[in-house]
């Protein structure tokens, strides 16, 4: 079973220092989008022997006044439905704010472990500031200084205990992730790999917020296909969109043989591709580039052998990929 861990919370708690200490780097992937420099942060860790990946969601606010503290909530639900254990990071310099108290509340309606922390515990005058943090009511709760790194252990000890240890795969038919950025063409291409032969397709029991597995049995070939690329008709800010795509991105990962790496020939390889490429990396699975829309690219201006190039290049030093060229909207006819 897939381990996420989700750190929420207010801007300028602390969390992405956090987030660098649970999976031992600094790892701050930064891409623009609308002019705006925001980090987005996932990446995996290891503690008392259990394996998790943890989402720092501050990366997925806009930074607009208008959907800030709006999407902040969204990211909230989104943790509480997705994440194994959920650790809800405040500031002991600013106290309690009005949003601490939202966040809090929804925390307390869900069913998810939640570790409360109250960073920027450093000295005694505030280690007696932070007791008023216990009024939020949550039965774990922890002092810290993400700066310093003092209190962060037992904060993963108790992490720890809630997240499952490695499983054994309960079937030996392999399974294929198809993964990638939002609109690249995910549910195009199984849709091309399935046809119109519906009656092959053999659901696996999940809950319906759960990525989709599809079997694909034909042409002497029995694997199955683990689509992410289902979004909640409900969460409507973009940012969050992205938040929980990255969720059921890294789920599919954890549970895959083989993942499939999708990315749009008109962009290219972006950051938060190469961020996903890392997360595959670590966990050992094997990887595929697939350069989906290569029909509306111009052979006078872009040659597969040179866009190739431009990808390994990017992922350097990791260039033993096999990267293929196709167009799903042609029915994946080049795969």
């Amino acid at each position: 079973m897939s381990n996420i861990v989700a750190i929420v919370g207010r801007p300028n708690v602390g969390k992405s220092t956090l987030f660098n200490r649970m999976v031992g780097q600094r790892q701050a992937i930064t891409d623009n989008v609308s002019g705006v420099t925001r980090d987005r942060q996932y990446g995996s860790g290891n503690w008392n022997g259990k394996t998790f990946i943890v989402v720092d969601t501050g990366g997925f606010v806009k930074y607009s006044d208008d959907v800030f503290e709006a999407a902040i909530r969204d990211q909230v639900d989104i943790a509480i439905e997705e994440a194994s254990v959920i650790i809800f990071m405040t500031d002991v310099m600013t106290g309690i704010t009005d949003l601490d108290d939202e966040i809090a509340d929804k925390l307390r309606k869900g069913k998810k472990k939640v570790l409360l922390v109250v960073n920027k515990v450093d000295n005694h005058e505030r280690q007696l500031a932070a007791n008023e943090f216990f009024a939020l009511g949550f039965e774990h709760t922890f002092f810290l200084s993400s700066i310093s790194g003092s209190g962060t252990g037992e904060v993963l000890d108790e992490m720890a205990l809630t997240l499952d240890g490695e499983e054994e795969k309960p079937s030996d038919i392999p399974k294929l992730a198809v993964i990638g950025r939002p609109n690249v063409g995910k549910s195009s291409l199984i849709n091309a790999f399935m046809g119109e032969n519906r009656h092959i397709v053999t659901p696996v029991a999940g809950t319906t917020r759960d990525s989709s597995h599809t079997r694909y049995n034909k042409f002497g070939k029995d694997f199955y296909i683990i689509d992410t690329a289902g979004m909640r008709k409900k969460s409507q800010v973009e940012e969050n969109l992205e938040f929980y795509s990255v969720i059921r991105t890294v789920k599919a990962i954890e549970e895959a043989d083989v993942c499939l790496l999708m990315i749009d020939a008109t962009t290219g390889l972006e950051s938060q591709d190469l961020s996903i490429l890392q997360i595959v990396l670590r966990r050992n699975k094997g990887i595929m580039i697939l350069v989906n829309k290569w029909d509306l690219m111009t052979k006078e201006t872009n040659t597969a052998r040179d866009f190739e190039a431009e990808i390994k290049h990017k992922m350097a030093p990791f260039t033993d990929v096999p990267v293929l060229f196709i167009s799903v909207y042609e029915k994946a006819k080049n795969i």
